[in-house]
């Protein structure tokens, strides 16, 4: 069943600019739906329309099978953590988290079996008689996410509430939400500009940019099949290496950047149109070291290299563009080294330049699948 469903929903502040455009989307039941995309490009805004914080323009806001563009924030059974905190400052830990319980009129015992739970749930335990003055980040932050959880409402609502937080802190708190989410079967619907935190979190992630959605679906998906050039860019760390490319005339060869000439297969390639400028992707990962190997190495010269213990990053210039290349492992590799690297054509994805839709993704990401256990 859907738990939220927006029809055609529009957002403008000045009746000539839409900030928000034709926005079409289903949130099933139970689902962790994220919302991911830059500054300015409307998701904080379409979460407060789905709130009811902020005027829906055009078109239809349904929840739970109602719509529900009329009714004001306190009838739309939900519950929001904002990046803010919004905790009352004057209220100890317990007082914030039981506030709105006892603005409805929740049976006391009630509202203490809940307090405890979350208390327990989210670590809060030793700190319920504590004013937020008293507590660090962290701490406020869940303090925000227990009032949330004794609410009981079946959607909640999340507008960048990690990004307070330092990065090991925020890390355990992604698992906590989610553990949270599953435990409760709540439906979520969370916000944030941080695609590693959608990557890592969501059952579906939805791409917007500049008002309109670029793409929606599961995180593996959209990794290794982005619809266009910002999905490509903008999912995945490092982000995915781009370049201009074209066939040679006789279509045995792919030339990257006027500078670096790959061997292909043209059987593989069939669906290319040859008449049109191309870009080719490729991720970080599939740039594998060219030590042992003999087919399509290219050396080229190390301008960074990022030792993060358990891999190394290695930055190339290729033509005008700057590549990543990621090993597994610790590897003894120096600025200005030459190095080979092998580039195969299978792993490449290939996009219309102009349009930037993607024509065709990875040969070798369209084998292999996700291992089930």
């Amino acid at each position: 069943m859907s738990q939220v469903e927006l029809i055609n929903i529009s957002k403008s502040y000045d009746k000539q600019k839409d900030v928000l455009d034709g926005i079409n989307l289903t949130i099933e039941e139970g689902e962790f739906f994220v919302l991911v995309g830059p500054s300015g490009s409307g998701k904080s805004t379409l979460l407060r329309m789905i709130a009811g914080l902020e005027d829906i323009t055009g078109g239809f806001l349904k929840i739970g099978g109602h719509t529900v563009n009329h009714l004001p924030p306190k009838d739309r059974n939900l519950s929001m953590v904002f990046q803010n905190y919004a905790l009352y400052p004057h209220l100890t830990v317990e007082q914030n988290i039981l506030f709105g319980l006892k603005a409805r009129k929740v049976d006391k015992q009630e509202q203490q079996k809940r307090l405890k739970d979350a208390a327990e749930m989210l670590g809060l335990t030793d700190l319920l008689k504590r004013k937020p003055r008293e507590l660090s980040g962290g701490q406020r932050q869940r303090v925000a996410l227990g009032r949330s959880v004794v609410s009981h409402a079946p959607l909640c609502l999340m507008d960048e509430p990690l990004s307070n937080l330092d990065a090991k802190l925020r890390a355990n708190m992604r698992v906590e939400i989610r553990r949270l989410q599953k435990r409760l079967g709540l439906t979520m619907i969370y916000v944030t500009h941080d695609q590693v935190e959608a990557m890592t979190m969501g059952d579906r992630i939805m791409v917007l940019n500049d008002g309109k959605i670029q793409q929606v679906g599961k995180p593996i998906t959209l990794y290794n099949e982005p619809e266009n050039l910002f999905v490509a860019t903008f999912i995945g760390s490092p982000k995915m290496n781009l370049a201009d490319a074209a066939f040679s005339e006789d279509g045995r060869f792919l030339i990257i950047e006027n500078n670096i000439k790959i061997a292909v297969d043209s059987a593989l390639f069939t669906n290319i149109p040859r008449n049109r400028k191309l870009k080719i992707g490729i991720r970080a990962e599939h740039l594998f070291p060219g030590m042992t190997k003999k087919e399509n190495i290219h050396n080229v010269e190390v301008v960074n290299v990022e030792q993060l213990g358990n891999e190394t990053m290695i930055a190339f210039e290729v033509g005008s563009e700057l590549w990543t290349a990621k090993w597994t492992g610790q590897w003894n590799i120096q600025y200005s080294q030459r190095i080979p690297i092998q580039i195969l054509p299978e792993y490449l994805l290939f996009f219309d330049a102009e349009s930037g839709k993607l024509i065709q993704s990875a040969q070798e990401g369209k084998r292999q699948e996700v291992v089930s256990v």
